[in-house]
């Protein structure tokens, strides 16, 4: 592990103490929420579900946003090997987002009311779009906030000859994230063209800006964790945005298909966007090789382990799961129901929210100067919200099985209408998952905010190496090319089986009433998926854990050698 080499990096401290308390908060909205759904009485006209389900989204852009600006204020210097640019800047920039984030609470309460604060044609409060419901006010600080970071990242890299592909990334990033979100400051009368411009926010910002930075930042973890070879990185990174921006320009008119845009992009929306997943294919390939390039013990293994998780829910909740309902015939369905929250919860905090928690676990400990902290109450936090995370997408997915096939027989040709009774059980199983979840969050933040302040094992020998002991068992034996080929095919297969289900509603007998062939293709896509996903993840930090036993105890020769991986 790395010391702390530039005192700017330190800076990033508040930011990650930022992402902690607003991820505790996100997360008990989002229980009241699952209560909500069970009863819908439960705080009406105090808390009312519509303006909680706001806060609840609006937050887990906020606290992402923080873990990402963190985590790129960390890593800057040791990119540029020098101090961050403008320090005053950037203490600026924490208390804006402060403010945009309290501004933004405070003003959807008054969406309950129907106060929008008109004044010129802008709604200075709150407008009211979905995904986008921050006033004029918030949209022009927001602004603000994002040209600040982008000049910091500017002015601190060294010169356009000294680029490489990780600067070429990050800067780009921060640059497109800036000029995107214009889009989300046009407000017009028209509901097609509004669309339009909430679509370029909600999607190409997060699905195309993010997904550039979060490649770009995964590269960089994988250079300071494992001492990787930059130019091989950047290679990977370099390929990882190319897909991103050739699949995903294209791709994202998936989200035209029912805003009242021409048809033709049914075809072309459907053709690009199932291109979407190859440069989530190539990150979750470049994660395995880099795990595996020397075989040596890995001294943070709660940062490591949020960094795999990223890079599998990404496959899995991006990549597989929006794979299925990308196609128009699927998507007509699927658009706005469960199974759309199911695919949305797994993306959105796997790809970036674990993200800034791995940074978090590498940062924190170097600034607060505990190296050899005790890992075990990360690695557990990781296993709790990891496996909360996989049950509240299994419980989003069956619902919105239920959900579709309900509006299937009931004859209408989109979703609506009360069927509430037919999700009872699945609505009972959100709770249950995420209260696993809710005990995970608790456990790292609590972890994280205290580390370095409270008494840690201290030792010579990482607490890794502490955690394991006695023989490896087959499970823990080194992982292979062949066999992650194999897990990432099992789950491409799911995800064909849970396309097929949803594709099966396009027939008449399903409308009859007929539920045998989509539930059996959800019953099995969804627990196979979600399960191999789990033993992946499983099986892979196990044999990463049976590296620090190496040290220690003989292991066959399998296990004690790298040369037999692909």
């Amino acid at each position: 592990m790395i010391r702390i080499e530039y005192t700017t990096q330190r800076l990033s401290l508040r930011f990650f103490m930022v992402m902690l308390v607003l991820f505790f908060v996100q997360t008990g909205l989002g229980l009241l929420l699952s209560a909500q759904h069970i009863d819908p009485t439960l705080l009406a006209g105090t808390l009312s579900f519509n303006v909680i389900r706001t806060q609840h989204l609006n937050l887990a852009i906020f606290w992402v946003l923080s873990g990402f600006i963190g985590t790129i204020l960390f890593v800057g210097p040791l990119l540029s090997k020098r101090e961050l640019a403008a320090p005053w800047l950037i203490k600026f920039l924490f208390y804006a987002l402060l403010a945009v984030v309290v501004w933004n609470l405070a003003t959807q309460m008054l969406a309950q009311k129907g106060i929008a604060g008109w004044w010129m044609g802008q709604p200075l409060l709150q407008e009211g779009l979905e995904y986008l419901e921050a006033g004029r006010i918030a949209d022009v600080i927001i602004l603000i906030g994002f040209a600040i970071l982008c000049y910091v990242v500017l002015r601190t890299f060294p010169p356009l000859s000294q680029w490489n592909e990780i600067h070429w990334g990050l800067g780009l990033g921060v640059l497109a994230l800036t000029a995107v979100w214009v889009f989300g400051m046009f407000f017009v009368e028209r509901l097609d063209l509004q669309e339009y411009f909430r679509w370029y926010v909600v999607h190409y910002w997060v699905e195309g800006v993010w997904e550039v930075i979060h490649i770009s930042l995964v590269g960089f973890l994988l250079v300071l964790m494992f001492k990787a070879d930059v130019k091989s990185v950047g290679y990977a990174v370099f390929w990882g945005i190319s897909l991103v921006w050739l699949s995903g320009l294209l791709g994202n008119a998936h989200h035209y298909f029912w805003i009242g845009t021409p048809e033709f992009w049914q075809f072309w929306g459907s053709l690009f966007s199932a291109l979407e997943p190859l440069p989530l294919i190539f990150c979750f390939w470049h994660i395995y090789l880099d795990a595996h390039e020397d075989g040596k013990p890995i001294s943070n293994m709660p940062a490591f382990a949020f960094l795999l998780g990223s890079v599998v829910l990404e496959q899995v909740g991006a990549g597989i799961l929006g794979f299925t309902m990308t196609f128009a015939l699927t998507n007509v369905w699927s658009h706005g129901t469960w199974v759309t929250a199911s695919h949305a919860h797994l993306a959105l905090f796997g790809t970036f929210g674990m993200l800034g928690l791995s940074a978090a676990y590498y940062a924190v400990p170097i600034m607060r100067g505990a190296e050899h902290f005790d890992q075990r109450a990360g690695k557990l936090a990781f296993w709790l919200v990891f496996t909360g995370m996989l049950g509240l997408g299994f419980a989003f997915a069956i619902g919105g099985t239920i959900q579709i096939f309900v509006y299937r027989t009931l004859g209408l040709d989109w979703f609506g209408g009360d069927v509430a009774p037919a999700m009872q059980i699945t609505k009972i199983m959100v709770p249950i998952f995420g209260f696993v979840f809710a005990v995970g969050v608790c456990l790292l933040v609590f972890d994280l905010l205290t580390l370095g302040h409270r008494r840690s094992v201290v030792s010579n020998v990482p607490a890794t190496m502490m955690a394991v002991s006695g023989a490896p068992t087959r499970w823990e034996y080194w992982l292979t090319g062949w066999e992650t080929g194999l897990w990432l095919l099992a789950m491409w297969v799911f995800g064909g089986i849970i396309t097929l289900g949803l594709l099966s509603f396009n027939l008449s007998t399903v409308q009859q009433g007929s539920s045998i062939f989509p539930y059996m293709m959800a019953g099995v896509g969804y627990p196979g998926l979600l399960l191999v996903t789990l033993f992946f993840v499983w099986r892979f930090l196990s044999s990463l854990e049976a590296r620090s036993r190496a040290s220690f105890l003989p292991l066959p020769a399998a296990v004690a050698s790298p040369a037999g991986a692909a």
